[in-house]
């Protein structure tokens, strides 16, 4: 009587075995669906790409081609001249002026704002009363419209009625031309960048102090190293690719400033505070003439020099992660 019950049991078993087995086919069907879904998904991040970033790349570097006037521009029949555009911003008075300007303008202003981006962010790593708010606060020049920025500026460093040369008669200092003169122009705008730019370090950097344990401070602590000890030690070190990836953005950022500069001192006086990106926009738009296809020329030197600090900052990362 037994023996039919196992038989019975045996091939229930059996069938079940049979019907949990996936089928080779269907996972071949499945797996053969998702690359079309990862395609669907990355879609619109290439069309959007493809539009806004590498559409007006092409436009610009056949702006830099070709000779485009306005009517040109308008008719579509500007003559190929090749390198010419470039060869003749090379050439140009300007162009070494420019650059020299750049350097300057870029590089005190990453530095200062680094420096007191990163001042603050330690700062605020010691909770107290109120330090949300004054956090907050610091964002407000990240938040304001750059024309109000630098009007604001502007209105402050005015050489007859600018709040900052009233201070300075109060106190029985002598008034600075600080936007006509050629000594101080590329200090006030130099100025104006740093109050813009360090809302961006506090807020970068700030972020990257709270990814380092507390428990070196306190270790640090105990084998008796005071504050600057543990910034050197600690602080600085831990934050390096943090801070490696804001002085690129933030020296991407500055290489094409135009607003501030243009709002307050419009490239002058005597082109002191003419900059590449105040050159190419001067040349397209800031003289009534627009002269197109060596402005889309100085733009594309500028493309270029972002490029190679880009590439200057993977590299270097790729040997970090090497060692």
């Amino acid at each position: 009587m037994s023996f039919p019950v196992l038989r019975e049991r045996t091939d229930i078993a059996d069938d079940t075995v049979a019907v949990t087995v996936p089928r080779p086919g269907r996972r071949r069907a499945r797996r053969g669906g998702s690359p079309c879904v990862a395609a669907a998904f990355a879609a619109p991040l290439v069309v959007y790409l493809l539009v806004f970033y590498l559409w007006p790349l092409v436009r610009s570097i056949d702006l830099s081609v070709h000779d485009y006037t306005v009517r040109a521009f308008v008719q579509g029949d500007a003559v190929f001249v090749g390198l010419d555009n470039y060869i003749a911003v090379i050439t140009s008075p300007t162009f070494l002026p420019a650059l020299s300007n750049t350097a300057l303008f870029v590089a005190l202003s990453l530095v200062f704002q680094y420096a007191i981006g990163l001042g603050l962010a330690v700062f605020f790593r010691s909770h107290f009363p109120l330090s949300g708010v004054l956090r907050g606060l610091f964002l407000v020049p990240w938040l304001l419209p750059l024309i109000v920025s630098g009007s604001t500026w502007s209105w402050m460093m005015n050489s007859d009625n600018g709040i900052i040369n009233s201070v300075l008669r109060a106190v029985g200092a002598a008034p600075i031309n600080w936007l006509t003169s050629p000594d101080t122009a590329m200090t006030a705008v130099i100025i104006a960048n740093i109050w813009l730019g360090i809302p961006f370090n506090l807020v970068i950097l700030y972020s990257g102090l709270q990814n380092i344990p507390g428990d070196l401070y306190e270790a640090a602590s105990l084998d008796g190293a005071g504050s600057w000890r543990q910034f050197w030690s600690i602080t600085f070190p831990l934050l390096r690719p943090v801070s490696a990836i804001t002085l690129l953005l933030g020296l991407v950022y500055t290489l094409k400033v135009v607003d501030i500069i243009w709002i307050m001192t419009r490239g002058g006086p005597a082109d002191t505070t003419t900059t590449l990106a105040i050159w190419s926009y001067r040349e397209a738009f800031g003289t009534g003439q627009p002269d197109l296809s060596p402005a889309a020329a100085v733009g594309n030197i500028l493309i270029v020099i972002a490029l190679v600090f880009g590439f200057v900052y993977l590299r270097a990362q790729r040997r970090q992660e090497n060692s």
